[in-house]
């Protein structure tokens, strides 16, 4: 059985297709087998998508990376809801990538970079402004805490690293890595036992 964080999911393809809406912006998506949440976008990532652009209105010009991107709903409503600026989505599953793809073109969406990379391997150091990730708390707490000391190295100084999980999926010991690698860390949103841990790049 694969799993959505193998590289080439092995599960038979099986495509469907669903509809995402945050305030009047809509994307019209297509998932498969073998990539995260595929029947609808996930609660997490949700609460992720609207934390962030309730924090960050549509405002100056902004570098953000999407790392573990899935089928792209995060970086894609990011991309949508504010078209000036830059989304990269970053994945290491090429089946998610390819969807990623065809989702940016079926909505028409230009300002975004995809990108097949191990965790943010494919960013510059000091290149980003926001650095947002649902992370694949199943592929283990070694993958999951890398890319949060990965982050403060990828950020631009008062960049911002955006986490979503939860408590009862290693939410203590992620916020404990982030305040370790930044020197700081907030739950800028709780619900339903998911957490929002922010830390920002001194």
């Amino acid at each position: 059985m694969g799993h959505y964080y193998d590289a080439h999911p092995e599960v038979k393809t099986n495509e469907k297709q669903i509809e995402y809406q945050y305030q009047h912006n809509i994307l019209n998506l297509v998932t498969d087998a073998g990539v995260f949440s595929r029947d609808k976008v996930d609660f997490g990532s949700d609460l992720l998508i609207k934390t962030f652009l309730h924090e960050h209105p549509p405002g100056q010009k902004k570098t953000i990376v999407d790392v573990g991107c899935g089928y792209g709903p995060i970086g894609l409503m990011i991309a949508k809801v504010a078209p000036h600026n830059h989304v990269t989505l970053l994945d290491v599953n090429t089946r998610a990538l390819a969807l990623v793809e065809r989702n940016a073109s079926k909505n028409q969406i230009q300002n975004v970079t995809v990108l097949e990379s191990d965790g943010l391997s494919q960013i510059t150091n000091n290149s980003s402004d926001y650095i947002l990730t649902n992370p694949p708390i199943r592929a283990g707490k070694k993958i999951v805490h890398n890319i949060l000391t990965d982050a403060y190295e990828k950020l631009k100084s008062q960049g911002a690293l955006y986490v979503v999980i939860q408590k009862k999926q290693g939410m203590p010991s992620a916020k404990k890595k982030m305040a370790d690698v930044f020197g700081n860390v907030e739950s800028t949103a709780n619900q339903k036992g998911y957490h929002i841990l922010k830390s920002t790049k001194s």
